[in-house]
C-alpha cells in the first residue's frame, strides 16, 4: 500500500522554524501548567485510601461525596466507574491513611500501661493482666501487637481503647486475640480508614444502599508515595540518558542531541496534556510515558538510520536536501504505522474505563507529537548541529557538488 507516490518530494525544512516555535510554546504551556493548575498526583505519589464499592441502590456522585464529607475525611474524590453489571459504581478517594500518628501511638502506649523510661506506671488502672510490656505497630497502622508478664485480661485491654479520637477497634469476637499463650502475645486490630469510609458511608446513605464489603481497598503512605514519585522521575531520566548513549553510538554525536530533545518534547508535552485536562497521574501514566519513550526514539532511529543512509548515496546535495528527500521516503511508512497505532490507542480511550482511559490518552498525545517531534524537532535540530559544529562537513559537500556539476559541464562540451 503506498499512500504517498515512488519519488515525490516534500519541502519539510523550508518550515522548521514555525514548527520548532510551535514546539517551544507546547512546552512553555506545559510548564506553565504545572504552577497553574498544578499536576493531580493519584494516591500512588501522594498517599491516600482508595475504595471501590458497588452501592445497591442508585446514588448520586455529589451524595456519596456529602456523606464522606460528613465522616470526617478532608476533600474526597468521587468518580463513577462505568459497569454495565453495576451503574452504581464508584471510585472513591481520600488523603488520610491509616497510618497512627506519633501522638496517637503516644496515647496508646499510655493507655496500655507502657510508659516512657523512668516513668512510672500508675497501679490504680494497670494491674498486670492489663499492663503492656511491649506494644508495636503495624506500618499499615491498622494492628498492635502486645506482650505482657501474665495472661492477658482481653476484655480490659479492650476498654483501654475506648475514646481515643481516630481509632476503632474492628468488631468481631476475636479481636482482641491472643497469639501466643506462651509469650501472652496478643493482637489488636484496627478500624482502617476503608472501614470508616464504609462505616460514614451506612451512617449517612443508609446501610440498605451500602454493601457490607467494599470491592476493593488500597492505601499508600506519603512516604511510600513519595519514594515512587522520585523513582518514577529517575527511571524516566535514567531511560532518555541510555538512549543518547544508544542513538550516539549507533550513529554518531552529531544526531544525539535531536533525538534526546524529541524525547523530551514528547514527554513534556504528554505531561502537559495531563495537567491541563487535570488526569491523575499515577504509575500507570509513568508507564505510558516510558512506553511514548519507546516509541518516539523507535520512529526517530528509523528517520535518523534513511538519512544517514542516503547521505552516503547523494554526497552532492546539502544536509538539509537529504533531510527532505528521506522523510518524503519515509512518510507513508510514517503514516500508516502511526495511524494504525492512533486507531487502536482511541478505541481504548473511548471505551476503556478508569486507569485505562488515562493510560490511553498519554500515548494518543504521545503518538501525536512524537510523530511529529521525528519530523520537525530532530531531523532539523540534527541539521543545525551539522551546519554549526561541523561546519567543515558542509563545505566538504558543496565542493564534492561544484566539482561534479564542473565535469558534467566538461562531458557535455
Amino acid at each position: 500500500m503506498e499512500l504517498i507516490k515512488p519519488g515525490r518530494q516534500f519541502d519539510f525544512m523550508s518550515k522548521r522554524w514555525l514548527f520548532m516555535g510551535l514546539s517551544g510554546v507546547l512546552l512553555i504551556l506545559s510548564i506553565i501548567s504545572f504552577i497553574v493548575p498544578g499536576p493531580k498526583l493519584g494516591t500512588d505519589f501522594k498517599g491516600g485510601t482508595e475504595v471501590e464499592v458497588a452501592f445497591n441502590s442508585a446514588v448520586s456522585s455529589a451524595e456519596v461525596r456529602a456523606a464522606v464529607t460528613k465522616s470526617g475525611f478532608d476533600s474526597p474524590d468521587v468518580v463513577s466507574v462505568a459497569d454495565q453489571a453495576n451503574p452504581n459504581r464508584y471510585l472513591i478517594r481520600v488523603h488520610e491513611v491509616s497510618a497512627l500518628s506519633e501522638q496517637q501511638k503516644a496515647t496508646l502506649r499510655d493507655r496500655m500501661c507502657l510508659p516512657p523510661e523512668n516513668v512510672p506506671v500508675p497501679e490504680d488502672r494497670c494491674p498486670p493482666a492489663v499492663r503492656a510490656t511491649e506494644v508495636k505497630f503495624s506500618p499499615g497502622g491498622d494492628k498492635i501487637s502486645a506482650r505482657y508478664d501474665v495472661a492477658p485480661d482481653l476484655e480490659g485491654i479492650k476498654k483501654q481503647l475506648e475514646g481515643i479520637e481516630g481509632v476503632d477497634l474492628r468488631p468481631g469476637a476475636n479481636n482482641p486475640l491472643v497469639v501466643s499463650e506462651r509469650d501472652h502475645k496478643v493482637e489488636l486490630y484496627l478500624k482502617s480508614k476503608g472501614d470508616q469510609l464504609m462505616d460514614g458511608l451506612r451512617q449517612h446513605l443508609g446501610a440498605d444502599k451500602v454493601p457490607d464489603q467494599a470491592l476493593r481497598v488500597e492505601w499508600i503512605g506519603p512516604k511510600a508515595g513519595a519514594q515512587l514519585r522520585d523513582a518514577a522521575v529517575k527511571s524516566i531520566l535514567i531511560t532518555i540518558f541510555f538512549i543518547m548513549a544508544y542513538i550516539a553510538f549507533r550513529f554518531d554525536i552529531r544526531f544525539a542531541p535531536g533525538g534526546i530533545l524529541a524525547l523530551v518534547h514528547d514527554v513534556g508535552i504528554a505531561l502537559g496534556a495531563m495537567v491541563i485536562t487535570q488526569r491523575e497521574i499515577t504509575l500507570s501514566t509513568v508507564a505510558a510515558l516510558l512506553t511514548i519513550v519507546g516509541y518516539s526514539i523507535t520512529d526517530t532511529v528509523v528517520v535518523y538510520d534513511r538519512i544517514r543512509e542516503n547521505l552516503g548515496k547523494h554526497r552532492d546535495m546539502s544536509f538539509a536536501a537529504v533531510i527532505n528527500f528521506s522523510l518524503s521516503e519515509m512518510l507513508g511508512r510514517t503514516i500508516l504505522v502511526s495511524t494504525t497505532t492512533f486507531l487502536s490507542l482511541v478505541m481504548f480511550f473511548f471505551y476503556g474505563t478508569g486507569v485505562i482511559r488515562d493510560f490511553a490518552f498519554t500515548l494518543v498525545v504521545g503518538i501525536v507529537v512524537g510523530t511529529y517531534s521525528s519530523i520537525y524537532v530532530a531531523a532539523p535540530l540534527t541539521e543545525w548541529i551539522d551546519r554549526r559544529f561541523f561546519g567543515s562537513n558542509g563545505a566538504k559537500r558543496k565542493k564534492v557538488s561544484r566539482v561534479r556539476a564542473q565535469k558534467r559541464a566538461d562531458a557535455v562540451v
